[in-house]
């Protein structure tokens, strides 16, 4: 594991310097990491190496059930009171406070705003390792919540994932030990099963503690020797369960149907597990093979890429599932009927690249891409988050890896693929394809009339014709270097204060620059045109949805496809996207490339080709996903809750099956080509970058455009506006389970900008609202796992602004939980919240914006139309110090104003049966 790995395999592969490795005298492992990136912040993940795997016959789900009771109770900490001492020391629940479970390891974890929290997530740590009280009422209590999960968990992807997973590893423990669990284990088990399986399996020898941030690592060591060197397991360590024995398949064929579920094929490969350690040459035979698989990826993407593709796209790679097997696999989504034309061209493929092998030239391209991916991983290492590096360890200690620095992998990378062969390749991928297999499944809603037999019939159609080379790929080159002569500065102002340059170019293009030095190496760009959805007609539907397809479209000069080869050795991208007020452009990218990277927007947005073959793509994906939504209360909430906000408004409002079908091409060229090529543009550059060289760089392709309008003509259509009360709430149906529901009540407010202490106040006073839900709804009463609040304040749109409490829960309870608002908000309007509930509100939401404003994320958001709306500036200026001025009495006149129950907009999906 990760500190013997350390030691053992020290002269072959080295771990990252910077990471203190340790044991305990009882054999707990520790890994210690100082990083300040951000600053103050400390990252704590607790790993237990059990999981369901470990579970008894009679303790199926228990072990999950395990990782919430942590959250119940121990010797020093009361039932219910973990959750509030992290919130006042300003941890947000879900980000900050979690843990998961899975076949192999509970991980728990804590993202600690600074050093002088990380005793008090170390002391939760310690009361988790071996002080659970395990309270049988709490445990009574959290069943509800166990039950709630599972239904969440139980939409059509997750059955279609859990059933493929169970056919590639047949004969296996892990198909019998789903982490949820058994419903009836969870309703009736006894605490004392939990018990067992606690004291069984949480122990010393089985935890690995891990530390990262802005703290001294030997301080912390000594921390960490204190206060968990006197843990001591209190049953004999129970012996590992045997994983089982993979079933020998030869060439197999399975049907898998899940109603609402989308069509996929795939034809996977299994065989043992390898538990040998981490060493170079193991490394370095699975990156002989990866390189084959990101050839055979990319022939794939091309294939998708077409006018007549036979499927909408399809994914190629092998991985270890659970110490349980190593896995091959290419997988293919398409639509419904074409499902056969899927399956045969995802076979050929396969076979074309067993059969002839992958060029030269194609296998330069991805090691010259997978170089540039690493170089630019070295180059920003210093500034890597504490978040990730502290998941990344915890991952390198369940996969069994060394965990190597990222200038170390920069370098193994380059010593194994120096003097690497097409031939090398090609005989790894002999070995890739061969094992248990081809194992060939169909998932599908409804199955082909003659079952699994169509399918294993398509897979031998296929397989008795011949394949042929492949044509090579034609090198291309990047065209999109010259823009015409460079745009003059106009305008040019500083805001000294927020670290801000604003320029206007003489073609009317604005341009925002934050040089940060957050990330090093790293810039963000955004580009906004126009004024997105409020720009559109509001008396009909626009195909919005297809916007994906503006990037997939390529260009021009070159497709898609030809665009990721000539600029395979940058680190570039483009994604789309209609915003409320924009249409938006975004690209991340390292510094040297930023010439690149706006080359690459300019193009988009002065020679946009709007292929028919992407928008095609686009519309299929969405209409083979379509049942998936009707299948869950969740899924119909997600589908059409914005819309339902907005008073049924087209521009927000998720297309039927009759509008999605009848959709074509040119349409989606009318609506964004005119947009793009024509609206105001606005540009924000945020991070390692100069301002001069940022302002350069945009006059050479944005500035060098023809002339733009420098604002967008409002057309008096910002009127977007939220429901009106209704005596009952507004119903929707679910085709799923009978046992599942959805509720949500909403409250007008108003926009985020006009009001910045009545937006400040929203905040706080939402989250204290979602506080008192969760206690009584979920912890108290156990009716929901899932159970939310938020406020979406628009900072485009006058006057429009709402608050939402959502929960998942059962139909029963439906009733109960609108009562429970009421009573929420009537409590709130009525009486004063304390100081203690009112901090561990506020200082959630203050370290989250802190932590936050580390990011160059934060600034790419917030700096966007800086320029024409200054009230921007002044919410990063008030941001922090807005929050710290709102009172307890403000949070009642806010209830007061705004939380009445005669006022709330209520929206509730049950299942079609109830009805």
């Amino acid at each position: 594991m990760l500190y013997m790995r350390q030691q053992s395999l020290k002269r072959d592969l080295q771990a990252d310097p910077d990471v203190h490795f340790g044991r305990l005298a009882n054999g707990m492992r520790f890994a210690i990491m100082r990083n300040v990136a951000p600053p103050g912040q400390v990252s704590v993940r607790f790993r237990i190496g059990s999981g369901s795997l470990d579970e008894n016959d009679n303790q199926q789900g228990l072990a999950h059930f395990l990782e919430h009771m942590a959250f119940k109770g121990s010797t020093n900490v009361a039932d219910g009171e973990m959750i509030r001492i992290l919130q006042r020391t300003g941890l947000a629940g879900g980000w900050d406070i979690n843990a998961h479970t899975s076949y192999d390891e509970t991980v728990y974890f804590f993202n600690l705003p600074d050093a002088d929290t990380v005793s008090t997530g170390l002391m939760l740590m310690r009361e988790t390792a071996s002080e659970l009280t395990l309270d049988a009422g709490a445990f009574n209590r959290e069943r509800g919540v166990i039950l709630s999960e599972e239904r969440l968990r139980n939409t059509p992807q997750d059955c279609a994932a859990l059933g493929i997973m169970n056919s590639l590893l047949a004969g296996k423990r892990a198909t019998m030990r789903v982490p949820i669990g058994k419903t009836d284990i969870i309703s009736n088990a006894p605490v004392e099963l939990v018990r067992d399986y606690y004291r069984a399996n949480y122990r010393p020898e089985r935890a690995t503690l891990m530390v990262v941030g802005d703290i001294d690592p030997a301080a912390m060591e000594t921390e960490i020797r204190q206060r968990f060197g006197d843990w001591k397991a209190v049953d004999p360590a129970p012996a590992k369960p045997d994983l089982g024995t993979l079933v020998t398949k030869g060439e197999s064929a399975a049907l898998i149907v899940v109603p609402g579920g989308m069509t996929s094929v795939q034809i996977a490969w299994t065989r043992p597990y390898d538990a040998a350690p981490d060493t170079f040459a193991k490394r370095r035979t699975q990156l002989i093979e990866d390189l084959g698989q990101m050839v055979l990826r990319r022939r794939l993407s091309t294939i998708a890429s077409k006018a007549d593709a036979p499927f909408i796209e399809a994914i190629a790679g092998s991985w270890d599932l659970f110490h349980s097997a190593h896995v091959v696999q290419i997988a293919a989504n398409s639509e419904p009927e074409k499902w056969p034309a899927a399956l045969t061209a995802i076979d050929q493929e396969q076979r074309r690249i067993q059969e002839f092998g992958v060029g030269q030239a194609e296998l330069d391209r991805e090691i010259l891409g997978h170089r540039s991916d690493l170089q630019a991983a070295a180059a920003g290492a210093a500034t890597r988050t504490t978040t990730y590096i502290a998941s990344m360890l915890a991952s390198s200690v369940n996969d069994d890896q060394v965990f190597t620095s990222p200038s170390e992998d920069l370098s193994l990378f380059e010593t194994m693929t120096n003097g690497v062969t097409a031939d090398e390749v090609n005989q790894a991928l002999q070995c890739a394809f061969s094992g248990n297999g081809p194992q060939v499944v169909l998932q599908t809603a409804q199955p082909p009339e003659s079952g699994v037999d169509a399918v294993r019939q398509v897979y031998d159609a296929s397989n008795a014709i011949a394949v042929s080379a492949p044509s090579g790929a034609a090198d291309v080159a990047w065209p999109y270097t010259q823009f015409g002569e460079p745009g003059a500065v106009v305008e040019r102002r500083t805001v000294e204060d927020l670290g801000l340059t604003m320029v206007r170019f003489s073609n009317g293009v604005r341009l925002t620059v934050k040089p940060t030095k957050l990330r090093a190496n790293e810039v963000l760009v955004r580009e906004d045109i126009g004024r997105g959805r409020l720009g559109l007609p509001k008396d009909r539907s626009a195909p919005i949805w297809a916007s994906p397809a503006v990037a997939r479209s390529g260009l021009k000069a070159m497709d898609y496809q030809d665009i990721q080869n000539a600029l395979t050795a940058n680190i570039v991208g483009v994604a789309f996207s209609v915003g409320d007020s924009s249409f938006r452009f975004d690209g991340r990218t390292r510094t040297e490339d930023l010439a690149t990277q706006l080359q690459l927007m300019s193009a988009y947005t002065s020679d946009p080709a709007y292929r028919p073959e992407a928008f095609k793509r686009v519309q299929q994906a969405y209409l083979s996903g379509l049942d998936q939504y009707e299948a869950s209360p969740g899924g119909v909430f997600s589908r059409d809750f914005a819309g339902l906000v907005r008073s049924g408004d087209p521009r927000w409002t998720f297309p039927d099956r009759a509008q999605l079908s009848a959709a074509k091409p040119d349409v989606f060229e009318a609506l964004f080509r005119p947009m793009v090529s024509n609206g105001p543009i606005d540009i924000t550059i945020v991070g390692d970058v100069t301002v001069d060289d940022a302002i350069r760089l945009t006059a050479e392709t944005f500035g060098a455009l023809p002339p733009r309008p420098e604002t967008a003509s409002s057309n008096d259509r910002d009127d977007v506006r939220f429901p009106a009360t209704t005596e009952k709430p507004v119903l929707q149906t679910h085709s799923g389970r009978a046992d599942n529901a959805a509720a949500a009540v909403g409250a007008s407010i108003g926009d985020l900008l006009s009001d910045l202490p009545r937006s400040f106040t929203a905040n706080i006073a939402t989250q204290i609202f979602q506080n008192r839900l969760i206690d009584q709804f979920r912890i108290a009463e156990g009716a929901s796992y899932a159970l939310q609040g938020d406020v979406e304040l628009s900072r485009e749109v006058r006057g429009y602004g709402y608050a939402y409490f959502y929960v998942e829960t059962d139909p029963a309870k439906v009733a109960r939980f609108y009562a429970l608002v009421d009573e929420t908000a009537n409590d709130l309007r009525s009486h004063d919240i304390s100081e203690d509930e009112l901090a561990r509100a506020r200082k959630p939401i203050v370290e989250t914006l802190k932590h936050q404003q580390q990011g160059n994320e934060y600034w790419i958001e917030y700096l966007h139309h800086a320029q024409t709306d200054s009230r921007r500036l002044d919410l990063i200026r008030d941001n922090l110090s807005g929050y710290g001025k709102v009172t307890a009495g403000d949070i009642r006149v806010f209830a007061a104003t705004y939380f009445s129950p005669e006022k709330f907009w209520k929206f509730e999906v049950l299942p079609a049966t109830a009805r």
